[in-house]
């Protein structure tokens, strides 16, 4: 693994998608970028999808990530809402495998336990969190602090990911 390491951590929701860019320099972690894409909810779905894909894309251009870290989906008790958070899934998963990179993908519990210590944190918890472990960071939404939630639990998990897969080939 090289030493340092541009991170993308995406929080993905049809409306909201976070994004957050992280450096990690051996054990320290930089804070480089983090926003939100968002979609027109008067748009078809279809139409809403391309919107998230543009926001990644020109995401993806610009910071140049050399990996990618993406939430997993939970399945909550709207099947609707769980539908289209799969459909946002699906285009953050895709536009990072356009470009040739591996995802990563991440628990919810899993990211607010390495980032809190709780695997049952909340927003607010998580958000303050991110202030200590990148103090030069300013997310202006949730989604973007989440974001780099999972770009830091990639950073503390990428070399145990690694591992696992070399023993598995």
């Amino acid at each position: 693994m090289a030493n340092t390491i541009r991170i993308l951590g995406i929080d993905p929701g049809l409306r909201k998608t976070g994004w957050g860019i992280i450096v990690q320099d051996g054990t320290r972690l930089s804070f480089v970028a983090c926003g939100t894409v968002t979609s027109d909810n008067t748009l078809s779905t279809a139409e809403r999808l391309r919107q998230l894909h543009d926001g990644l894309s020109e995401v993806m251009g610009q910071y140049r990530p050399d990996e990618v870290a993406v939430e997993e989906t939970f399945v909550n008790k709207d099947a609707q809402a769980t539908l289209k958070l799969g459909h946002a899934r699906g285009v953050a998963l895709l536009v990072p495998a356009l470009s040739g990179l591996a995802v990563a993908e991440y628990a919810a519990n899993l990211v607010k336990k390495t980032v809190v210590g709780n695997g049952h944190a909340d927003k607010k918890q998580i958000g303050m969190m991110i202030k200590v472990l990148l103090p030069k960071s300013d997310p202006k939404t949730e989604d973007a602090a989440d974001a780099l939630a999972i770009a830091i639990t990639h950073a503390q998990h990428r070399g145990a990911r690694a591992l696992r897969e070399r023993m598995l080939q």
